[in-house]
């Protein structure tokens, strides 16, 4: 016979109460059939683990030894399946999240992050800046679990819930002659930008933002003549500063803190960069749906 949780809490119950009786009262039991399974715990483990007269019951030596390790058993078993239940409801584990590099410098998903940290404290994100490609990839390798991106296209398996739209801006340096074609309303066609140099995003960098540009350009009439190219949009900030040429980012790279620059919104109709949240379809952690719709309620409230 092997022995059962059961056999534990039994034994457990006698030893607290030291009475048969209120033992059995507690368990919801009768007496007998908790007398007679205490007597099969004994004969199992081999060894006396109460004493019983008409008067009184006690723990031997190896009871009191005993019942020390019964209590952790029981504690542990419980723990293990509080813990399940919360990792069933999405309160416990570890989620796997990737952003982009202009991602931290919008207010929105900074905020979401930090409000999911204060609801569920005992899940670990493991967070890792990643390109949009570099995202994808990993979430069709499954070793990421959620992707906040610009994407261009997706894969069928992976499912796209937007969370906000960020406006692209004309970043130019504060001199720049281009600034006086402003209209009234402060904005830029893209048009304007025609016969001027452009720093943009090295096309290897996987930037979402990279191919909505050169769309825009070329709904303007015009391919943008490119000087430069960097991976990372605060270089592409600096070298607009130093003079090298015109970019268009997202408005949320705004934030760098660069000096000399101006951010222009854009004239054009669908002159936006879409921020998305993106997980696998087959995705079974209930921290994914926790997860995005949290972000979703965060990102739809300050919009």
């Amino acid at each position: 016979m092997n022995i059962e949780l059961r056999h534990l809490r039994y034994f457990v119950a006698v030893a607290d109460t030291l009475h048969f009786g209120k033992a059995a009262e507690r368990l919801g039991m009768s007496q007998p059939p908790l007398s007679q399974q205490i007597r099969q715990l004994e004969e199992t483990v081999g060894a006396r683990l109460l004493t019983r007269t008409n008067r009184r019951v006690a723990l031997t030596e190896p009871g009191r030894l005993f019942l020390q390790e019964a209590r952790d058993i029981l504690a542990r078993v419980d723990r293990a399946a509080d813990m399940a239940k919360r990792a069933q409801r999405g309160e416990l584990g570890e989620l796997f999240i990737g952003f982009t590099r202009t991602i931290p410098l919008s207010q929105q998903i900074p905020r979401a992050i930090f409000e999911f940290r204060q609801r569920f404290p005992a899940v670990h994100l493991q967070l890792q800046e990643l390109n949009s490609l570099q995202q994808i990839d990993a979430l069709l390798e499954r070793r990421l679990q959620i992707g906040i991106l610009r994407p261009d296209s997706l894969p069928s398996s992976l499912v796209s819930k937007r969370l906000f739209r960020d406006p692209l801006v004309v970043v130019l340096r504060s001199d720049h002659p281009v600034l006086k074609r402003a209209g009234s309303r402060g904005k830029l066609s893209t048009a304007v930008l025609a016969q001027e140099p452009f720093v943009v995003f090295a096309r290897s960098a996987g930037a979402g933002v990279y191919e909505r540009v050169f769309k825009l350009c070329h709904n303007a009439g015009f391919t943008p003549r490119i000087a430069q190219e960097a991976r990372e949009a605060s270089t592409i900030i600096g070298l607009v500063a130093a003079g090298l040429g015109v970019s268009i980012l997202p408005a949320s790279c705004s934030h760098s803190g660069v000096d000399g620059v101006s951010y222009v919104p854009l004239a054009d109709a669908e002159s936006m960069s879409e921020i998305h949240v993106v997980y696998r379809e087959d995705e079974r952690s209930p921290l994914v749906p926790r997860f995005v719709q949290l972000l979703l309620a965060e990102t739809r409230q300050a919009t």
